[in-house]
């Protein structure tokens, strides 16, 4: 039997409250306005980070569903944050998806990201809508491995833009 509009709605927003997301962003402003975003969309239970080692540690601790982060932190970046993260025989949770939400839209960072397992891109400012559909996206897109490679399926770089509209995907997997 086919789900109606409203119960799927009614499922997605009964998973979206369900759902543990870590921020991890050095500024606090921004993590303030990711809460703030993820909160309009029906998320309720939100941890944070300051930094990409008390990143890791949260991980380690409560495992969230996603974890959304910045690029640019001080001390190890978002990149080394990845690359902890997709180490199967080094870290216990490397299937968690991650959100690159970032002000850093340079196409080779977007390029390094897909090779470090990043689940989504997004570049900053970003709207509750583009997020959503990011959330989705992840929701759907397990983790695997691929002999070196640990993350998502990648996509095809072919569509990066480089003057999209602030907020806008970078399609990467």
């Amino acid at each position: 039997m086919e789900q109606t509009p409203s119960q799927a709605a009614a499922q997605i927003a009964s998973r979206l409250e369900a759902l543990n997301v870590l921020i991890v962003d050095d500024e606090h402003a921004m993590r303030k306005v990711t809460r703030s975003l993820l909160q309009a969309i029906g998320v309720k239970n939100i941890a944070e980070a300051s930094d990409c080692g008390s990143g890791i540690a949260a991980i380690r601790a409560c495992v969230p569903d996603i974890v959304i982060l910045d690029w640019q932190t001080p001390g190890a970046n978002g990149a080394e944050f990845m690359r902890q993260l997709r180490s199967p025989r080094d870290f216990p949770h490397p299937d968690v998806p991650g959100i690159m939400l970032t002000g850093h839209g340079e196409r080779s960072r977007v390029i390094e990201a897909v090779r470090l397992g990043v689940n989504e891109f997004l570049l900053k400012p970003v709207s509750t809508n583009a997020l959503l559909t990011r959330i989705v996206a992840v929701l759907t897109k397990p983790c695997r491995q691929k002999g070196d490679y640990y993350g998502p399926e990648p996509r095809p770089l072919s569509s990066y833009k480089p003057d999209a509209d602030p907020g806008e995907i970078f399609v990467i997997g």
